[in-house]
């Protein structure tokens, strides 16, 4: 008996000998496979949030076209509406549910500030700061997100 465990030892010892290319070429194509899946799904991430972060930012500038409107030219009623800014800050902010970073505080942020100023928007000065001012906070959110992806 232990004859022969010494023999199927010697056997096992020399199959992997003669299949040592082949092992070695199995490893190598399991880890390539492994290593270009992870370099895939970290690609697809980067694309899903360069595009969602390129809409947010058409969006940013919809909403600061429209508080500019608003405040500076109340009476164009169909690019003035503050209403529709709702909309787009909604919009805003389930498209950064999406982002990484800063960019889901941002529009938490921008939220609030529209929340608080978007009825006085034509009359004050200060309304329109404020809203801008969170505008900026997002934007630059956005791209410092847009310059961090590979």
């Amino acid at each position: 008996m232990q004859g022969d465990t010494m023999s199927q030892k010697r056997s096992f010892r020399e199959q992997l000998r003669r299949n040592r290319v082949a092992l070695i070429s199995l490893a190598v194509a399991v880890i390539s496979l492994s290593y270009n899946t992870y370099r895939n799904e970290l690609s697809e991430d980067n694309r899903t949030q360069r595009l969602v972060a390129i809409e947010v930012l058409l969006k940013i500038g919809e909403l600061e076209e429209l508080v500019l409107y608003s405040h500076y030219d109340p009476e164009v009623k169909d690019k003035g509406n503050p209403r529709t800014g709702w909309s787009l800050v909604l919009t805003i902010e389930d498209l950064t549910q999406i982002l990484d970073g800063p960019v889901p505080d941002e529009a938490k942020a921008l939220k609030a500030s529209w929340g608080k100023h978007w009825s006085t928007l034509a009359a004050s000065a200060e309304s329109k700061d404020a809203v801008r001012a969170a505008i900026d906070g997002m934007r630059q959110a956005t791209l410092t997100l847009l310059r961090e992806l590979d």
